[in-house]
């Protein structure tokens, strides 16, 4: 069964090594292990419901404790050390678009909001309950998650909107075919998640971005229903699907998306190289995507990233072997990792591929390893997220804040972004583990990702407090730099007050007004995506 108060499936556990352990406590020194609720008094805490228990609605004190928060630090703190809360009043269970019909109709009878519910993967504040006054219910889309058609001449599928990736690609693959859509959250993040949220996946290389794969949608509105695009092309007028992507819930609820498709790829690997320093690994990654190497993805760790990485593999004699191997090389103690992707339909474009991305890398000074390092990677590729809960049991919180800038800036900006999360940490006397990856590069620029890590404190608002002031001083550092508040995460709440430092007063009140014109009672995901004040009549 899925985890409630944290990721995963809660029968899996992947607790960290003694090695890992001891150099947390050496680095930053030991957490507080105090321990959480546990779910049965958690449910006790659940409140009584503004709404009766009736046909496709379910008021139960678990299931509402279970839809009432997402993954984002706050969310964990509240599931693992509370208050916990507020609570939706009921949670619906679709199976079909005529169904998801009859609840949105229910709601606006009852005078209650709608909060989508995908596969609960938000980092950023979309699952939100927000005590408005009025009634809530959660709507809970995984039961709609059948493949509805494929089309292999057009190589369109049409999806139901709540596949969560696992279920979406095995249907796929089962007939030949793949969306090619992997996020970190893969396992659990749904079809509709991706394309609200407008995710990036780590092969957006290849496949690209949740946008670029969207053909045409259907959603549920508060009063009708609305079909977003099916068009291969069109100048007529703005794209409405540019509209959807990113509305995070807002304009209604995606209940099918119809997809473009590739073959299953014949070829797949993941090529490792170092770099003596940060400049020559960001200088390759560079040379790749602005020379068009068709490669499927490009990641770039810095020093402290990849130092870090490799010491909590727990693989100590090997860590070691690479390190002396590196240092023979003349790349120093201090390497940077870069890997990228081959993802081809021929054996001869892989080739060809390989060949192009690798001139170009060890013409930065990069040395090969080969795709050893890369398999192991590839294979864990969605089980990293396990060491969020590994690193909480052992007294440890983790958070990940990620912008995009143009190349002139991806350097400065990383910097600046490292240097607020260890000076807001540093308010509370306490250091941090910081590191930072590109993920996703583009001609013009890439993404920058952070993760930080520092101890839990034995009094829940003072993890609040701390976080408050982290994700404060990191999104003012990155819109200072000029990045987007937001790669891949989407807006939800947390990042709702850092948005208009990105589109101007003008650019939030054109998306108020698209809002307001399809959902003027405000009873689709209400107090998300624009700042709080843009919510008042």
């Amino acid at each position: 069964m899925k985890r409630w108060n944290g990721w995963g499936d809660d029968r899996i556990e992947r607790p960290l090594s003694a090695s890992a352990l001891a150099f947390l406590q050496d680095r930053i020194g030991p957490g507080d292990t105090s321990p959480d609720l546990d779910f049965e008094h958690a449910c006790a805490r659940v409140g009584a419901s503004r709404l009766t228990s009736q046909a496709m609605l379910d008021t139960s004190a678990p299931a509402r404790l279970r839809h009432a928060h997402g993954q984002s630090l706050p969310d964990w703190i509240a599931l693992r050390r509370g208050p916990l809360g507020p609570f939706p009043d009921a949670v619906a269970r679709p199976e079909s678009h005529a169904q998801v019909r009859a609840v949105v109709d229910m709601a606006r009878r009852l005078g209650a909001v709608i909060v989508p519910y995908g596969g609960g993967t938000s980092v950023v504040g979309h699952l939100a309950v927000v005590d408005d006054g009025r009634p809530v219910i959660s709507v809970d889309m995984s039961n709609h998650s059948r493949l509805l058609g494929l089309d292999a001449r057009d190589r369109i599928a049409t999806l139901g909107a709540g596949a969560a990736g696992p279920v979406l690609e095995a249907q796929l693959r089962a007939h030949g075919y793949t969306l090619g859509h992997y996020p970190q959250s893969f396992d659990y993040s749904t079809l509709g998640g991706w394309i609200v949220t407008r995710s990036a996946g780590q092969q957006s290389r290849r496949y690209g971005r949740i946008g670029h794969m969207l053909h045409g949608a259907r959603l549920v509105g508060p009063a009708s229903d609305l079909v977003i695009g099916g068009h291969v092309a069109s100048a007529a007028g703005p794209d409405l699907r540019q509209l959807l992507c990113g509305s995070e819930g807002r304009l209604g609820l995606v209940t099918e998306a119809e997809m473009h498709v590739r073959p299953l790829p014949a070829h797949e690997a993941f090529h490792v190289l170092f770099f003596g320093d940060w400049s020559a690994a960001e200088r390759a990654a560079r040379e790749i995507a602005q020379a068009g190497v068709a490669v499927s993805m490009v990641r770039v760790s810095n020093a402290e990233e990849t130092d870090v990485q490799l010491r909590m593999a727990g693989h100590e004699s090997a860590v070691g072997w690479l390190y002396r191997y590196l240092g023979w090389r003349r790349l120093g103690d201090r390497p940077c990792m870069l890997m990228f992707g081959v993802t081809a339909d021929t054996r001869r474009d892989a080739r060809r591929i390989t060949a192009a991305a690798l001139a170009i890398a060890r013409g930065a000074g990069g040395v090969a390893t080969g795709t050893r390092l890369g398999s192991v990677w590839a294979a864990n590729r969605f089980a990293g997220a396990y060491a969020r809960n590994a690193l909480w049991d052992a007294g440890y919180a983790v958070d990940t804040m990620e912008t995009a800038v143009v190349w002139s800036a991806t350097s400065q900006t990383m910097t600046a972004m490292e240097a607020a999360a260890r000076q807001a940490l540093a308010a509370f006397d306490e250091r941090a583990i910081v590191f930072s990856h590109l993920s996703h590069v583009y001609a013009a620029g890439s993404s920058v990702y952070m993760t930080v890590i520092w101890r839990r404190a034995a009094d829940p608002e003072e993890d609040r407090a701390r976080w408050h002031a982290l994700k404060k001083s990191v999104s003012e550092a990155i819109t200072a730099a000029g990045g987007t508040i937001s790669h891949q995460h989407g807006v939800g709440r947390d990042h709702a007050p850092y948005l208009a430092a990105e589109k101007g007063e003008a650019g939030l009140a054109m998306i108020k007004s698209v809002l307001d014109a399809v959902d003027p009672g405000r009873m689709m995901n209400p107090h998300k995506l624009l700042p709080e004040r843009c919510h008042v009549a």
